[in-house]
């Protein structure tokens, strides 16, 4: 399928579709006239994109768990390193949390103080 049927199908942008493919998330064969075509099953790895990225990974993180997820993208079949790789996106994670919440009352406290 061309671009825009897989643009059509998963709802993503032809521009965003083009930016996974420039990550490595996403791969295309170029036909004799230079256009992007995909196959039936990269319809299922764009959703798995956006469901790790709604998780908050990075598509460089995405690009290593990318090949472990299961079918829709929120399960995985641990390969090797996967779990520890999640283990620091989720601490990475919680500290951004804890700098937030230090934020926000720190904030909070100004306006309390107006």
């Amino acid at each position: 399928m061309l671009i825009g049927e897989l643009s059509r199908r998963t709802g993503v942008s032809t521009r965003l579709l083009r930016y996974y493919e420039a990550q490595g998330l996403l791969e295309a064969r170029r036909g004799p006239n230079g256009y992007r075509a995909y196959d039936e099953e990269a319809v299922a790895t764009v959703r798995k994109v956006r469901a790790l990225l709604a998780g908050g990974l990075s598509t460089e993180v995405i690009r290593v768990v990318l090949p472990c997820t299961g079918e829709d993208g929120t399960a995985f079949d641990w390969c090797a390193d996967i779990r520890d790789l999640m283990r620091r996106e989720l601490a990475a994670t919680d500290a951004r949390i804890d700098d937030l919440h230090r934020r926000r009352t720190t904030l909070a406290g100004y306006l309390e103080g107006s």
